[in-house]
């Protein structure tokens, strides 16, 4: 078991964000925890009938098993350690663990094609 299954876990049974699990999210994720934190509070994390997608400043980014569509993933994290993890897939991870996804029954192919 991984940091981020660890806090993942203790998020799930507190059922919301706790002082103490932002301190751990920060701490184990620094800034990209805390941008993914401000992400589930505003609600910017959608789940489609396909997709998981993050809505970002400039784009929106569609993550599926902690892989992210974004240029973080690509440039900056190493794909063989499960603990880095994008700012998106962080958020992906909390709002699932606290039921605070954006839930849309829809697919997200059918709504990027009007976008």
């Amino acid at each position: 078991m991984t940091a981020v299954d660890d806090w993942e876990r203790d998020l799930a049974a507190a059922g919301e964000l706790t002082p103490e699990l932002v301190d751990r999210l920060i701490g184990l994720h620094g800034d990209r925890g805390q941008r993914a934190i401000e992400a589930v509070g505003e609600r910017r994390v959608k789940e489609y009938r396909d997709f998981t997608v993050v809505v970002g400043h400039e784009d929106e980014y569609v993550v599926e098993e902690d892989a992210c569509t974004c240029k973080d993933v690509e440039y900056n994290l190493d794909p063989n350690d499960p603990e880095q993890l994008c700012w998106h897939a962080i958020a992906v991870r909390i709002a699932r663990a606290i039921d605070e996804t954006d839930d849309h029954d829809m697919w997200y192919s059918d709504v990027r094609d009007f976008m």
